[in-house]
């Protein structure tokens, strides 16, 4: 498909959600929430911050909907974390309302209604990590009730589920060169070595600096990822595709660069 072959060419995650939302709103789909996480436990939908979002929805329902928690009242949400495939909303949404829906529940839902997302389609992707989950919920656009979708869907669902699966594969393996909490070259480095397995000793030997200069590099890196571990900033550059990045200009078995 010509709408494909583009994806193939992004080289940042940016890039690629630019080029998606307007392929998903030529189908009708004007507004997008992905979300990838790869640490989520069995009891929580886990922390925003240890996820990679991506969404085009206004800055107020963002600030509702992902810093104030009430995602983990979304029924959306729910589903996609424990199932795979594709859903209308309007299953998932007569599963909720065939029981009492909890004060979260109900406080989303008028959100929803006040932000006109009333239509649509949600999709999970298939994981291989464990406790890992993605999806994307894609908000038809307004004016367009539920039937329209499901006809919408009926005759371009299947096309449309396998360029969401196609962006969601290249955006697992694209950095996200938009993140407030980029890393710099020497924390990118000195991580990629703890994600070899050095130790701060090794990583001062190899990059012949003293070991409180690793040590800063580190804690810088903890400060940008926000977490509280060096284990942890590994596990949120790999999410954020951070690190292991082969640069413009650079081949695989180049030597370390200098710390600085």
């Amino acid at each position: 498909m010509k709408r494909l072959k583009p994806y193939l060419a992004m080289r940042s995650v940016d890039e690629l959600w630019a080029y998606h939302t307007q392929v998903m709103a030529d189908f009708g789909f004007d507004r997008m929430f992905y979300a990838y996480c790869a640490f989520r436990n069995l009891k929580t939908l886990g922390n925003p911050d240890d996820a990679l979002v991506l969404t085009n929805h206004p800055a107020e329902y963002v600030e509702a909907y992902v810093n104030k928690g009430l995602f983990r009242d979304g029924p959306m949400m729910q589903w996609a974390a424990s199932n795979v495939g594709a859903i209308s909303w309007r299953q998932v949404r007569e599963a909720f309302m065939a029981r009492q829906m909890t004060p979260g529940e109900r406080h989303l839902a008028a959100l929803n209604q006040r932000f006109g997302l009333i239509a649509g389609y949600t999709i999970s992707f298939p994981m291989a990590i464990k406790y890992a989950s993605a999806g994307i919920g894609l908000t038809a656009r307004k004016g367009m009730t539920q039937d329209d979708v499901e006809a919408l869907w009926a005759r371009d669902g299947e096309t449309i589920e396998i360029i969401n699966h196609v962006a969601h594969l290249c955006i697992a393996q694209l950095p996200a060169t938009g993140q407030s909490r980029m890393l710099t070259r020497r924390q990118t480095e000195v991580l990629e070595l703890v994600a070899d397995g050095k130790t701060i000793q090794d990583i001062a030997l190899l990059l012949e600096r003293n070991a409180a200069t690793v040590e800063k590099h580190l804690r810088g890196a903890r400060d940008t990822l926000g977490v509280e571990t060096t284990a942890q900033a590994v596990r949120k550059a790999s999410l954020l595709n951070q690190i292991f990045l082969l640069e413009p200009g650079r081949s695989a078995q180049a030597a370390p660069m200098s710390m600085q």
